[in-house]
């Protein structure tokens, strides 16, 4: 049976991180993860997850300056790149987090490949130290129209390339459904790569019980590939969020 994470950059995004961490818990959440924590105390987001007992499976490293999307893949730009990557890894350690997505940014060509390639190689080295994992994640065209990452073979071939036994793959159904389709063939061929599942309705990111996914089969097949972590509910509700979690017990396979 699946277990599930709550991504509080869009479940409870009104309240406060702490606040919502709480809510999680109520709601039956196994875990949390995050977009972007760090205007909160990390001691108050410790003392949150410590009440709760759940765990913050990820954080993102800073999308940089108004408008932009990350910075790992931004050529020029390496220090701020590595600034927002100590930050989000130093951040991940003060709450006991193992998980940091590295952002690419709006990039394209070699010299973006370049850079993405050795600030992940910066990354995976610092991440090392506090036995976590780098995570990168590929995003459709329609939400980032020119984001570095847009697809799965892409991410594999970075890690490939990066040959860091930390760096891993967010796999996002929502993104690869509308970028690459044929979504669990492509779940079996990307598991060894793959640090991170999220998920969200296809087309509008809307609570995971409609659009053109069978989350059902989904769930089940991910469960079959012995996948045994908290899969990530990245959807935006369309109201208040405690009204859009039926899908929590109608989507399970025992169901």
């Amino acid at each position: 049976m699946p277990r599930f994470s709550a991504n509080l950059g869009f479940l409870w995004s009104d309240l406060p991180l702490p606040d919502a961490i709480r809510a999680a818990a109520r709601a039956g959440f196994d875990a949390v993860e995050c977009h972007w924590p760090y205007r909160f105390d990390p001691a108050d987001i410790r003392a949150a997850l410590d009440d709760t007992g759940l765990e913050m499976l990820g954080l993102n490293s800073s999308r940089g300056k108004e408008g932009e999307n990350g910075l790992a893949a931004l050529p020029g730009r390496e220090a701020e790149a590595r600034e927002a990557i100590s930050q989000a890894l130093d951040y991940a350690g003060r709450i006991g987090c193992k998980a940091v997505h590295v952002m690419a940014g709006f990039a394209s060509g070699p010299r973006a490949e370049a850079a993405f390639l050795a600030n992940l190689d910066f990354a995976c080295e610092l991440a090392a130290r506090q036995s976590a994992a780098i995570l990168i994640e590929p995003l459709n065209h329609y939400d980032a129209p020119g984001y570095f990452l847009n697809s799965a073979d892409q991410a594999a071939a970075i890690i490939e390339r990066a040959g860091r036994g930390n760096l891993r793959m967010m796999f996002d159904c929502y993104h690869l459904q509308i970028m690459q389709g044929d979504l669990t063939r492509l779940l079996h061929r990307m598991a060894p790569l793959t640090g991170h599942i999220q998920f969200a309705a296809v087309p509008d990111r809307g609570a995971p019980d409609h659009g053109e996914l069978d989350y059902r089969h989904v769930f089940a097949e991910i469960d079959n590939m012995g996948w045994d972590r908290p899969l990530g509910a990245e959807y935006r509700p369309v109201g208040a969020t405690d009204a859009s979690l039926g899908w929590m017990q109608s989507l399970r396979p025992s169901a």
